[in-house]
């Protein structure tokens, strides 16, 4: 933990048990507002050589993208915010609150390490802030058209259920229909065609009036249908889009399976992990319940696995939300910002939890239907990456001085903006992805 102004030490990583939390934090101007909280995970989800087109762990740019593992999450993010500050300090641009930039380890692990949960329980007066920006919220497009700045204000949380077959086996030459892999195959293949109901909450109706809008064609009137609760429409919009449907209700899918111990012999064991991506208003128990009943077997077991957690929705606070639309509008007139629920999960949801509403947008766009998040040859539109830079600079600017969270940027036209993005400290932004 360091101080990141004029005269400041360099900044100090806090050690976790096993792994190292890097906060900078830009202090020493007078003001009463609470901190601004900006924070990136700098971890990676696993990525092997032998299933990408080029070596994963290395950034290289190509026919106008940023390819590499963690370009879009979140290293990018991670890369602007530190960009950001010495954008700021060079400057002398002096906020009327504290700035702290947090970059934490192990959010795509999670588990006992994750960063965000133990700076929450280890350090909390160093990350308390009022507000606090985030991954999670990207702006969406489709065949280059930029259809929304997506902010996501809550998000679902996950359970994993092992499903569990034991059996006592025997010799494969004398099988008998009482068989663990049988009994588990049976109870996936129900899962595959059951769905939770359809419903919507105050963040996604507010979606999809926005999406209605937005879309053309006769799915716009089912979208405008939906947050009246209409059945129907919400059927043919979930059929529409995986998206919509992981939108509108919590889902269950396979993820991993395990079974037998030897060729020649009848299963002792069946097992299969279950991801569940569970709205924020469903419990545990209505989940496991639903899988229970799904199943229609006694001989599978249904666990949980690990300890869930859920944390509630941020408030769709007018100043942050026309502060976000204003600084959308000056880069990217007629984008609209649009509130959403992240179907995944971030960091944010232990921030809320523990009291720090969490507003998770970036200003990156993507192509909604080529997202590469998790995924093979992720990258990111070289384009996006330095647009989505000037984005998060301006808004942190704003949203840090007192009184001017729905004021006019300095003055510029969107031209001017859209130019920033590619000069100033774009080639910086650049270099702190690649030692990211």
């Amino acid at each position: 933990m360091s101080k990141f102004g004029p005269a400041s030490p360099p900044a100090r990583p806090l050690q976790s048990p096993r792994q190292r939390q890097l906060a900078y934090e830009l202090l020493d101007f007078p003001g009463s507002r609470k901190p601004l909280l900006l924070l990136a995970h700098t971890d990676v989800v696993e990525a092997k050589r032998e299933d990408w087109s080029m070596d994963p762990f290395q950034l290289i740019e190509r026919d106008g993208f940023f390819y590499g593992r963690g370009t879009s999450d979140d290293k990018a993010q991670a890369a602007v915010w530190i960009a950001s500050l010495i954008r700021y300090r060079r400057e002398g641009f002096k906020p009327h609150r504290d700035i702290i930039v947090a970059l934490t380890a192990d959010e795509e692990g999670g588990g006992p390490y994750n960063g965000v949960d133990w700076l929450i329980k280890n350090h909390r007066e160093l990350i308390d802030a009022e507000l606090a920006l985030n991954e999670g919220g990207w702006g969406e497009s489709d065949a280059g058209r930029k259809i929304s700045n997506d902010l996501q204000v809550s998000e679902k949380y996950a359970i994993n259920f092992r499903f569990e077959v034991r059996n006592k086996g025997g010799h494969s030459s004398l099988p008998v229909p009482d068989n663990a892999i049988y009994h588990l195959a049976g109870a996936l293949e129900r899962l595959s065609h059951f769905g939770f109901p359809l419903k919507t909450n105050e963040v996604t109706a507010a979606y999809f009036q926005k999406m209605a809008k937005i879309e053309t064609g006769p799915v716009s009137e089912d979208l405008a249908k939906v947050p009246e609760g209409s059945q129907e429409a919400m059927q043919r919009v979930a059929a529409a889009s995986p998206a919509w449907n992981a939108t509108l209700r919590t889902t269950c899918v396979a993820t991993q399976l395990e079974g037998g111990h030897a060729m020649n012999a009848l299963p002792q064991l069946a097992a299969a992990n279950v991801n569940c991506r569970v709205l924020p208003e469903d419990s545990l128990e209505y989940v496991r319940n639903g899988l229970q009943k799904v199943m229609a077997d006694d001989q599978v077991t249904v666990r949980v696995v690990g300890d869930p957690s859920k944390g509630p929705a941020s408030p769709m606070r007018p100043d942050v939300l026309n502060t976000i639309s204003h600084v959308t509008s000056q880069l990217w007139p007629g984008v609209p910002v649009v509130p959403t629920m992240v179907m995944g999960a971030t960091d944010g949801k232990s921030l809320r939890a523990a009291g720090i509403p969490t507003y998770d947008v970036q200003g990156f766009f993507m192509d909604r239907n080529d997202l590469r998040f998790h995924g093979r040859d992720e990258r990111m539109s070289v384009q996006s990456f330095y647009e989505g830079q000037t984005f998060l600079y301006e808004l942190v600017k704003i949203l840090s001085k007192a009184g001017e969270s729905i004021a006019a940027l300095p003055p510029g036209s969107s031209q001017d903006l859209a130019e920033a993005a590619v000069g100033g400290t774009s080639e910086r932004a650049h270099k702190i992805v690649q030692i990211l």
